[in-house]
């Protein structure tokens, strides 16, 4: 508003250049600020907007204002990733558990529409949820593995994340993920052939007509590793004559190195290491039998001894050890038993030569002699018994005073009759009598 009257009252109002806004005038002295363009909180999220209202005097006058406009924001951007694929590696035999790498996604939208969660999304790998795999942490995004892997059953494996803001309604991008399994040296060389039985023999065959450079046999292994770790060596470990043949270094190939005479030995045996080429390097040893002959009945004898040596050092171990466990077994059965019985027979022994008890005779009941006309005036009935050991118990033992027995026959008139015995058992020595 002017306070002036005529053309000096009259006002115009201006705003500065190269904004989204307009003026409008709407009556006398009355303008609206209106957009002019659509507005963009991602790019411009405060506007000062300065409104200059000049009279049409002369000389004109003018005034100024500064408005300050901020833009809300809405929910108009999904996330996005920091790349369009993510690759990362991990090595075999890992913990589980382990973090393998972390995915990153960002949101130009403010607070709430801009708060980003991650979550697998659901897929399989060979048939098992990729859930059993891998997770995912819903806040950072840190992917970490449920289980330890192995390359030799599974080298790499592919799922998508996606990542959802918490806007309403919420915005969502993914992004693919490729795992790829380093592998290890977890694996010794396999060897193919020569074929280790257990019970059958295979021996190669050697004329001894061979020349320098015969081709015996071929060892053949592999390693299920990769890379250097499943680079193999083969060297010759032992031999019955070392001077006779050898092992090639990278094909396995078993050769002579010299003319083979009359004087070898018919019977011989290699020992073959595979070795392959990791960190710690890993080892596989196979025996080669090759006879020297030129027919098969010259071997035929001598086939049967490598049989023969085989099993006897097969079966030597396990007949040494249960021989040891039987004797120990046996002595240590034999040393309670002993310990027991001479622990027991002690206390019987100490029980009866400590006893204090009295001795306390009993006294049958009299009877009367049966006719009354005898020289002996009552009859008494002694009990007489044996116990083991019975020189160092307390009861009192007696002797017969003579050799005479008197026997009182029912049937008689009354007359004792005399018996004399020469072996009467009360003399014999060992056989006390006891009064109980």
């Amino acid at each position: 508003m002017d306070l002036d009257s005529g053309e000096n009252g009259k006002v115009d109002c201006t705003m500065n250049e190269n904004l989204p806004f307009k003026l409008k005038s709407t009556s006398s002295n009355f303008f609206s600020l209106l957009t002019d363009n659509d507005l963009d909180r991602e790019r411009a999220s405060e506007y000062n907007i300065t409104v200059t209202c000049s009279d049409e005097g002369v000389p004109s006058l003018s005034s100024s204002v500064t408005l300050t406009l901020q833009i809300s924001d809405v929910n108009d951007n999904a996330p996005f990733f920091e790349r369009s694929s993510y690759e990362a590696y991990i090595v075999e035999n890992n913990t589980p558990g382990l973090s393998i790498f972390t995915v990153k996604a960002g949101d130009p939208d403010w607070n709430q529409n801009a708060r980003v969660s991650y979550i697998l999304e659901d897929s399989s790998v060979n048939g098992v949820p990729v859930s059993s795999y891998v997770s995912v942490s819903a806040d950072s995004g840190v992917i970490h593995a449920v289980r330890s892997f192995d390359y030799e059953q599974i080298k790499d494996f592919h799922f998508r994340v996606k990542a959802q803001d918490g806007g309403s309604p919420p915005l969502s991008s993914n992004v693919s993920v490729k795992i790829l399994i380093q592998d290890q040296n977890d694996n010794a060389p396999q060897v193919l052939y020569p074929v280790q039985t257990g019970g059958s023999l295979v021996a190669e065959m050697v004329p001894r007509s061979a020349e320098v450079g015969y081709l015996v046999t071929k060892v053949v292994a592999v390693d299920v590793d990769s890379g250097q770790n499943a680079w193999l060596s083969y060297k010759l470990q032992k031999a019955t004559d070392r001077a006779l043949f050898e092992v090639g270094l990278q094909n396995g190939e078993i050769r002579t190195i010299r003319q083979v005479t009359d004087k070898d030995a018919v019977k011989q045996r290699l020992t073959v290491v595979v070795e392959d080429n990791g960190q710690p390097s890993r080892s596989a040893t196979v025996n080669v039998n090759v006879a020297v002959a030129d027919s098969f009945p010259e071997v035929l004898s001598e086939l049967t001894d490598f049989t023969q040596d085989k099993e006897y050092n097969d079966n030597l171990t396990f007949y040494l050890v249960l021989a040891l466990a039987v004797v120990s077994f046996l002595f240590i059965t034999c040393l309670v038993v002993i310990i027991s019985v001479k622990t027991h027979r002690w206390r019987q022994s100490r029980i009866l030569y400590q006893s204090n008890l009295p001795v306390i005779p009993y006294y049958p009941p009299r009877y009367s002699d049966t006719l009354g006309t005898g020289t002996l005036p009552h009859v008494y009935n002694y009990e007489v018994c044996r116990t083991t050991d019975s020189r160092k118990s307390d009861c009192k033992f007696g002797r017969a005073g003579s050799q005479n027995v008197l026997i009182m026959e029912p049937s008689s008139t009354g007359t004792m009759q005399r018996i004399q015995s020469d072996k009467s058992i009360l003399d014999e020595p060992d056989s006390p009598l006891e009064v109980c």
